[in-house]
């Protein structure tokens, strides 16, 4: 039975996001170490520069040209960076945080669990866009870019979620925000195929390139420092360690 591209996309979103949960069903049920979370934050935070440098970029320059990818990268930055500032006063500024007293509880700061659920939603669906976007080339997938969001959004999902738990967040909040953020996921790459593939190259381009400046603005502002806070001198070495292994992965994907 053959499964129309746009439903292939889809799932494809929705088994990245899934990652998500994976992570923390982890946190929930395993006391992970905190300097364990946030080394692999930071070897998923070298994955995901490594897939949007490699991949991303790459495409949307061959798509459309200097222009379109620099306006789009830019501005994508741009607009994640506003929305994130308008998060971080509602209560979601440290949402990728770990460490005990570093998320507030809902007592502490009223309305912070949204605003969290709301910042992990902008976090999780540029990526997604990208898996749908990806598809444009022919009806196949990149496996690259699927595999750099999965193994990025294990340690997303496990530091986020150890977080919640410690913020005293209920088991029903924390399943209940990466669950629906999987399933945004996948209605994400669904419509990052299902809307551009009648657009231009130069929209393409502008959309990938946006996807890739939010994407790149979240690791500076969210998960770099994260990983940072706890490796301390480590951080870079590892994050080394996660682009070569997605710069490996986009070259045997070549």
């Amino acid at each position: 039975m053959h499964i129309p591209v746009s439903i292939q996309a889809g799932l494809w979103g929705l088994l990245a996001g899934a990652a998500l949960v994976v992570g923390a069903l982890a946190a929930w049920f395993i006391a992970v170490p905190q300097r364990l979370i946030a080394g692999v934050m930071a070897f998923g935070a070298g994955v995901l520069i490594s897939a949007l440098a490699f991949e991303l970029m790459e495409e949307a320059y061959k798509r459309g040209g200097l222009d379109s990818t620099g306006l789009g990268f830019i501005g994508g930055a741009a607009v994640y960076t506003a929305a994130n500032w308008v998060l971080a006063r509602h209560g979601a500024k440290h949402r990728k945080r770990s460490a005990a007293g570093k998320q507030p509880s809902e007592d502490e700061d009223s309305g912070s669990g949204l605003a969290i659920a709301v910042g992990a939603l902008l976090d999780g669906i540029p990526e997604s866009i990208v898996i749908g976007l990806s598809m444009l080339k022919g009806g196949a997938v990149s496996l690259v870019a699927v595999i750099a969001i999965f193994l990025s959004n294990v340690p997303e999902g496990l530091s986020s979620a150890a977080g919640m738990r410690k913020a005293g967040r209920s088991a029903g909040y924390v399943f209940g925000v990466w669950i629906a953020i999987a399933v945004a996921s996948g209605i994400a790459s669904w419509l990052g195929y299902a809307v551009f593939r009648d657009f231009s190259a130069d929209v393409v381009a502008a959309t990938t390139a946006v996807a890739a400046g939010a994407i790149l603005a979240m690791l500076s502002d969210t998960m770099i420092p994260e990983a940072f806070a706890e490796t301390h001198n480590a951080a870079g070495l590892i994050t080394v360690v996660g682009f070569f292994a997605a710069f490996v992965l986009s070259k045997l994907g070549g």
